[in-house]
């Protein structure tokens, strides 16, 4: 309908270019997750500049061979964590730098959601190993924290795939340790009937129902603790934090941005 080529494997329209039939200013390597490290690779030898579907990798060992071999090509890579770009994400990242909330103690964050059958029909590889929650949507989620809580230096976590049984988790709970000495933890689940996840309180995509009201985050510091992305703040008034003394509610504003073009 439009006259747009198209191509059953990366490596048919990599050879497309090479002999001079198509013109690729870039490419958004959108593939399953095992595939991720030879498609990259393919496309830094190619010399065209790529942005990588999170995760990067499905593991470590997969991560540090794919980023030595980028190192070899002087071709821009960029990897799909643009969450981070929001409005909403940006605002609470500059009032955490800034000292609203004092000196973060701990975040509380959760995705459950429920995804329906048709989603595992369209792709198979779903419900095999690296095809899981944790690859493909928990990855946004700890992005998510590091930004606002900085690194991550210890990870406990217990998984379950009771439900559905599928070779891949369905469920998990994760605490953290952060450089900063903050604590966190976290709910995953890809068969909770919830509204706690990005899509569903954001409202960056609206092929999602939307609950405003509704926090995927909570970010507790000694001064002040913040909903995102409500962005609802409970805020101690005074010198002192003190728990006998009516905390004073507000709410951040941000200007809404599309966090793909930001990034």
């Amino acid at each position: 309908q439009y006259s747009v080529p198209h191509f059953n494997f990366l490596e048919d329209l990599l050879e497309a270019r090479r002999e001079g039939n198509i013109v690729v200013d870039g490419i958004i390597l959108a593939t399953p997750n095992k595939m991720h490290v030879e498609g990259a690779i393919a496309c830094a030898q190619a010399g065209i500049p790529t942005l990588i579907e999170k995760p990067l990798t499905a593991t470590l060992a997969e991560a540090e061979r794919l980023v030595e071999e980028l190192k070899k090509h002087a071709v821009p890579m960029m990897v799909g964590h643009h969450r981070r770009h929001s409005g909403a994400l940006s605002a609470a990242m500059a009032a955490i730098e800034r000292g609203k909330l004092g000196r973060v103690v701990s975040v509380t964050g959760q995705a459950q959601f429920y995804k329906p059958a048709k989603y595992f029909a369209a792709g198979p590889w779903r419900t095999k190993a690296g095809g899981g929650p944790v690859l493909i949507n928990l990855i946004h989620e700890i992005d998510n924290l590091r930004a606002m809580c900085g690194e991550v230096e210890a990870v406990q976590a217990m998984s379950s795939n009771a439900i559905r049984g599928y070779e891949v988790e369905d469920t998990v709970v994760i605490t953290f340790r952060f450089t900063s000495g903050a604590l966190g933890c976290f709910t995953l689940s890809d068969t909770a009937a919830g509204p706690m996840s990005w899509e569903q309180t954001s409202g960056e995509n609206k092929d999602y129902g939307r609950d405003t009201n509704a926090d995927c985050y909570f970010v507790a510091g000694t001064r002040a603790s913040l909903g995102v992305p409500t962005m609802k703040v409970w805020e101690n008034p005074g010198d002192e934090s003190d728990w006998w003394k009516p905390l004073e509610i507000s709410r951040l504003t941000f200007e809404e941005a599309d966090p793909l073009v930001n990034q």
